[in-house]
Order: structure tokens, then sequence, then C-alpha cells
């Protein structure tokens, strides 16, 4: 957890330090989301609960900060960025590791068993989603970047760029979403009907992950477009 002279030493570089911290663990939340569920599709109990015991370290690890720096941040910055609009940024990627906590959570309360046919589309998907977090924590890397150019030229078209590379990403796992759903409900007389309702729920919290990150991409380019 992030003590408060911690936190002060990293506001105390930039205001945006802390946030590249939080999203860093963030999107740490977000990778483990990937082992859960190969030792879900694994079978392996065991695992499963230690890595969400990971992720609700990491979380809480991330609400310290967010904490703080909802706390600490000046009401007004002499830079072309509002407080909202970091605050808000903030707010997304702590959706990111909230999502992440909670798919692990419902994880270890009901034991979910993943069907054959489900389990090869279940990994590609979750992976593609972590790649959409990852996308948008270097996006958020930048931020030196284009504060140190004013967030004009080169380096803001760079961003741009990254930014709708991410959106590609976000529309694939749109795609996955839709042909594990239609998957689902292919094999669903062959599960328990409150199984199906599961891992319904279960796909669209995926999808949520790159949701949110696409959603940090799109902030920030809003800011670029001021």
């Amino acid at each position: 957890m992030v003590g408060s002279s911690a936190f002060a030493s990293l506001f105390g570089r930039s205001p945006f330090k802390p946030l590249q911290e939080h999203m860093r663990i963030a999107r740490k939340c977000a990778g483990q989301v990937t082992k859960l569920f190969e030792a879900l599709c694994d079978g392996n109990d065991e695992k499963v609960e230690a890595i969400k015991e990971r992720i609700f370290e990491l979380e809480s690890e991330a609400d310290a900060i967010k904490n703080q720096m909802r706390a600490h941040l000046p009401k007004s910055l002499f830079m072309p960025v509002d407080r909202r609009d970091l605050l808000e940024i903030l707010d997304l990627q702590d959706d990111i590791a909230d999502t992440a906590q909670d798919i692990a959570g419902l994880l270890v309360e009901r034991k979910m068993e993943v069907g054959e046919g489900m389990r090869k589309p279940l990994l590609i998907m979750v992976r593609r989603c972590v790649d959409a977090c990852d996308h948008a924590a270097q996006i958020i890397e930048r931020l030196d970047e284009l504060v140190e150019t004013g967030f004009r030229g080169l380096e803001s078209e760079s961003v741009i760029e990254m930014v709708e590379q991410l959106n590609k990403i976000e529309s694939d796992t749109d795609e996955m979403g839709l042909d594990l759903v239609r998957s689902l409900f292919a094999h669903e007389d062959d599960m328990k009907p409150v199984s199906v309702v599961f891992w319904y729920r279960l796909i669209i919290m995926i999808g949520d992950l790159a949701d949110y990150a696409e959603k940090v991409g799109n902030r920030l380019r809003l800011l670029l477009a001021r």
C-alpha cells in the first residue's frame, strides 16, 4: 500500500506520476485475470484462490493511490490539464482494477466450470481484453512527453494513433464477446440455467475491462482535441 510519504514523493515530481502509478497497478490487476482464467480452465482451484487474493491486494493498492490523489491534488494546476480531467481518467483506471476484483470474487464465490468448447475462445477473449488494458497503460505512460510538448505536435499525433489502435482492440473484444455468448447459448441445454446466467455475466465483465481501457484512451484524446 502506498503511504502518504510515498505519495508525496510521487506527487512532488509531477501530478501525473501518481496517475501513472495507479494505472500500472490497474494494469497488473487486469494481467492477473489472464492467469485467473488459465487456472480455472486447468481446474486448479487453489491457484484460482491465490490469484484472487493477489488481485484483491493490488486493487487495495490502487485504491490507496486513488484516495491520496483525490485528497491532495491541487484545485488548480499550472498545466494544460484541468483537475477534473485527471480525476475522470483516474476513475476510469480504477474501474479496470475494480472489474478485475469483481471477476476474481465471482469466480471464487461460485465454482464455475468451463465447457470444452468455451475454453479456447474464452482465453483468447480474456487475453485480448488485457491487451486493451496494456495499451491504455502505454498511453498513460506518454503523459510526461505530452506535457513537455504542450499536448501538441508529433507527440500528440502519436498518442492519437495509439488511441485509435486501442479502439480497434476494443472492437475485437466486442466481436469475441458476441461469439462467446453465441457459443454459450448454443450449449445452454447442457448446462444448469443458473450457470448460463453467471457465465453471461462473466463474459460481460471481461469485456468491461476493454471498455474501460478504451474510455481511458478516449478521455485523453478529448484533452488533446482542446
